[in-house]
């Protein structure tokens, strides 16, 4: 038992110390948990390797804020999951409530636009060239190749999540940089 102890205890001050052999080890030790866990609660696995992978990046770049007098290390992650899932659950009703909009004020006849003003898609470009390597490629493929979500993250041999993660960060902030220069030149 206090071998336990010790060897917790050890565990705790290599993982804030920054030891990347611990973070394995915690990840071997508690990533099929916290998987279950969002899983369960998620209900799809893509969404819940997503939560897995974010949750451990999460504890890696805030581990000097672990307090083992607090909390075990097991009890910490599992709080940090559990908020990701929480994440991923608000995100999903955003999406829905989006999408619902979308069906409600969406006539056949608002599908007909007209053709893409240039100085638009020279500003979109320019915007998709600041996206950092992985969003972009993910970006290009999603809307210049129209291929699905599924086909992007077989294509690059990412997970679904992260596909999906990068999507709806890359498009949240080409929105808010391009709303920015919309404002900038306006009249």
């Amino acid at each position: 038992m206090e071998r336990d102890a010790e060897a917790e205890a050890l565990l705790n001050a290599r993982f804030r110390a920054g030891d990347d052999r611990a973070l394995e080890e915690l990840y071997r030790r508690w990533s099929p948990v916290v998987f279950t866990l969002a899983l369960r609660s998620l209900g799809d696995r893509s969404d819940a390797e997503d939560v897995t992978q974010r949750t451990f990046v999460s504890a890696w770049t805030s581990r000097t804020n672990f307090d083992p007098a607090k909390a075990r290390l097991s009890t910490w992650l599992i709080a940090i999951a559990k908020h990701r899932i929480a994440d991923t659950h608000e995100s999903r009703a955003k999406v829905r409530a989006i999408q619902a909009e979308l069906q409600r004020t969406t006539r056949p006849e608002d599908l007909v636009r007209e053709p893409p003003d240039l100085a638009e898609t020279l500003l979109v470009a320019a915007e998709l060239q600041e996206l950092e390597p992985d969003a972009q490629a993910v970006m290009r493929l999603a809307f210049f190749d129209d291929l699905t979500h599924q086909q992007i993250a077989h294509r690059l041999g990412m997970p679904l999540g992260t596909v999906k993660s990068h999507i709806r960060r890359s498009l949240t902030r080409m929105r808010n940089s391009l709303e920015v220069t919309r404002v900038a030149h306006r009249p």
